[in-house]
């Protein structure tokens, strides 16, 4: 768009971009220092730093700063949860006193920091729960103790990453992070990263590899003397915990499908490093998974990795037996032969033993008694099922824990059960709030307030549950952001076969169902005028596209029927309206940057509210088409409504707006013959050329060119 003509014209279809009339100079340059806009600057959930390109991206941060240190630009899009010291792992995730010493050792005799290892990559790998997480936590402290009498920090960085962790599960920061810790660590690097930072400020959006080389490789080769450096090791923990890619997602997926190659590519960043012969060892731990070690074992790596197999190293029976002799001394259990037998259940599986030790330890019940339970071996179980996997002690010990809930309320905290499973790793498990999150649910599933912290109550060896003076107070302090102790429970859930008993099994299609249902009954009673500030009703606003997403997914006939005219009689334009309107922290807390239903803005994509349309062809095309049509034009009708002047002191637009109207156009253009038949773009040409408006207009160009700049 240029300054002479004040139309608005047709996102290109090439770049996706929308002409501002703008100088081509860019805006947050001045004098060689950096500036940081409003627009530009991103948010992910349980991040302390902004973010501009990830696996999730959140409202629009109003912080504005004129120039800021270069170290101190690189602190704010690290990933600061994820180092070993952080608040966010607090307290982090340890080995017990005297146990698993045998691998502890084996990996300090690897790494050396006068003389380099052999091979300056070594892997360490077992089954989940394992210890891993643990043993690299103690590592680095064991590292830390000696560093302070070196006077040199011996670990250069550290990196955990963790699978519903937005900032943690994908490789967005991963070299921005290292980079900032090595810059904290090695003195004589520091000045060369804040050049490299000062020369390019843009390298923190530039692809992986750019920033390896340019915030990493060349500060090191930069240092005069860099041979005489001690060797500083680097810790990666959770390598198959990375399941998202670098690159922002507008559609939220189930789970992951490019895990392999992200996790793959991560392996690959850290080979090429270690490529340079820097003063610098790689200690990595992950799940065996087979595309890790494929690359693992391929030419490319043979010559620098050795490999450690946790569960062929040390004694795990005497691990687990030592800690469980510590953790019965401490609740008052003295039973021997209680000890031998938990040990021997245990198999050397400090989960299981921990598990255990977590279920036994409750404050409402006898402890003796959970132990007894515990070990009582019932004979309506089939032991060839029970005893068919690698983890089927631990398994037991899960339905155990279930069972021990009283038989009356059994089938509430399965249904509890089922609605986390429904939200596991979705933007409101993310937001770190098991308050909120269990409180949004109640209301959802149509259950009294509280009944679902009630209903799992008694799960705290699985759960991470808030204690009953954080429930009666209402406090909000500082917990863990997992409400699962370890992922293999929530697979366990997830896997009928395993559960062995129809009383304990889990379905989450069922909590889905809850779900979807409680959010469009929460839309049904929207109108333009009704106020929104219940919690589960802005969740609904906000997600109840992606609630209906999952559960169509494998609907019946019976169920979808009722569920599309459902949505028929509710008013969505004002749905959308408000949506639109919300206050941004509600878009921070459910991660909303683009609002697109469905794929209903794409040419020709009248179908799209129904993932499997062929199952449904002959029973509901009709209505299917009709509801889709229905949904497209309230989203028309939405914007419209909001594009009206008088509307935006009344009802700002948050920072969804602005994206979602880009995408919309975009996707929808080659729908019109000519921009003149296309409403929302008359709407924006009656703003550009009312004087009272025109900065209306303009703030709105503002947003649609941030996010034009995100997507390149």
């Amino acid at each position: 768009m240029s300054n002479a003509n004040p139309e608005v014209t047709p996102p290109s279809q090439n770049s996706g971009s929308v002409s501002t009339g703008r100088s081509a100079q860019d805006p947050r340059m001045s004098s060689g220092r950096l500036l940081v806009t409003q627009h530009n600057v991103y948010n992910q959930q349980g991040s302390r730093g902004p973010i501009f390109n990830g696996p999730v991206s959140g409202g629009v941060n109003n912080l504005q700063v004129s120039s800021i240190d270069a170290l101190q630009f690189l602190f704010q899009y690290a990933a600061t949860g994820a180092m070993h010291d952080s608040d966010e792992r607090f307290p982090p995730p340890l080995c017990p006193p005297g146990t698993r010493e045998a691998v502890i050792y084996r990996i300090l005799d690897w790494y050396g920091y006068q003389k380099r290892p052999g091979k300056p990559i070594l892997w360490v790998h077992a089954p989940a729960g394992y210890g891993k997480t643990a043993i690299a936590g103690t590592v680095a402290a064991k590292l830390e103790e000696q560093s302070e009498k070196l006077g040199f920090s011996l670990v250069g960085a550290t990196f955990f990453f963790w699978r519903t962790s937005p900032e943690r599960n994908s490789p967005a920061r991963f070299i921005i992070t290292l980079a900032y810790q090595l810059a904290m660590s090695i003195p004589e690097l520091t000045p060369h990263i804040e050049t490299a930072i000062k020369q390019n400020p843009m390298i923190l959006r530039k692809a992986l590899e750019a920033q390896l080389k340019k915030l990493i490789i060349e500060p090191f080769k930069a240092i005069e003397d860099m041979e005489d450096m001690p060797n500083r090791l680097i810790i990666i923990d959770g390598l198959d915990e990375c399941i998202n890619s670098d690159q922002e997602s507008r559609v939220e997926k189930k789970y992951a499908e490019d895990q392999e190659f992200v996790q793959v590519r991560v392996l690959d960043l850290i080979r090429a490093l270690a490529s340079h012969q820097l003063p610098l060892s790689f200690l990595i731990f992950s799940r065996p998974e087979a595309w890790i070690k494929q690359q693992i074992n391929s030419k490319t790596f043979q010559d620098v990795v050795e490999t450690l197999d946790m569960y062929v190293v040390g004694d795990h029976i005497s691990d687990a037996e030592m800690f469980v002799r510590t953790e019965f001394s401490r609740i008052g259990l003295g039973d021997e032969d209680m000890v031998e037998s938990l040990v021997e259940r245990s198999r050397g599986h400090i989960l299981y033993a921990s598990t255990a030790i977590r279920h036994i330890d409750c404050p409402y019940d006898d402890p003796q008694k959970r132990l007894h339970n515990i070990l009582e071996v019932s004979s309506r179980f089939n032991p060839d099922v029970a005893h068919s996997t690698p983890f089927s002690s631990l398994y037991e010990i899960y339905r155990q824990i279930l069972r021990s809930c009283p038989e009356g309320n059994r089938s509430l905290m399965i249904e509890v059960l089922e609605d986390l499973l429904a939200v596991w790793n979705t933007p409101l498990y993310w937001a770190g709030d098991i308050h909120l999150m269990l409180a949004i649910l109640d209301r959802l599933s149509g259950r009294t307030s509280g009944a679902g912290i009630r209903a799992i109550r008694g799960l705290h060896g699985v759960l991470h549950i808030p204690s009953p003076e954080d429930v009666q107070s209402g406090s909000k302090r500082k917990q863990s952001s997992e409400i699962f102790i370890h992922s293999s429970f929530p697979e366990f859930l997830r896997s009928p076969a395993l559960s062995l008993d129809p009383e304990l099994t889990t379905y989450k299609w069922k909590g889905d169902g809850r779900i979807l249902w409680g959010c469009l009954n929460s839309l049904s009673s929207i109108e333009l005028h009704t106020k929104v500030d219940e919690d589960h009703v802005q969740y609904a606003l906000l997600r109840w596209v992606t609630r209906w997403m999952y559960r169509t997914q494998c609907v019946g006939a019976d169920e979808l029927f009722p569920l599309l005219q459902k949505l028929l009689a509710i008013d969505l334009k004002a749905c959308f309206v408000h949506a639109f309107t919300l206050p941004d922290v509600a878009l921070r807390l459910y991660d909303m940057d683009t609002f697109l239903p469905f794929d209903i803005t794409a040419p020709g994509a009248r179908n799209a509210i129904i993932v499997d349309i062929e199952a449904h062809r002959f029973e509901f095309s009709s209505l299917i088409r009709r509801v889709g049509l229905y949904v497209a034009a309230s989203l028309e009708a939405a914007f419209l409504h909001l594009l009206q002047p008088n509307h935006f002191d009344s009802s700002p637009w948050n920072d969804s707006f602005a994206n979602t109207l880009f995408h919309f156009l975009e996707y929808r253009w080659a729908e019109y013959e000519n921009s003149k038949s296309n409403s929302i773009v008359q709407a924006l040409k009656t703003l550009r050329r009312d004087s009272n408006s025109r900065d209306l207009f303009e703030t709105l160009m503002d947003a649609v060119k941030s996010h034009e700049e995100d997507d390149e």
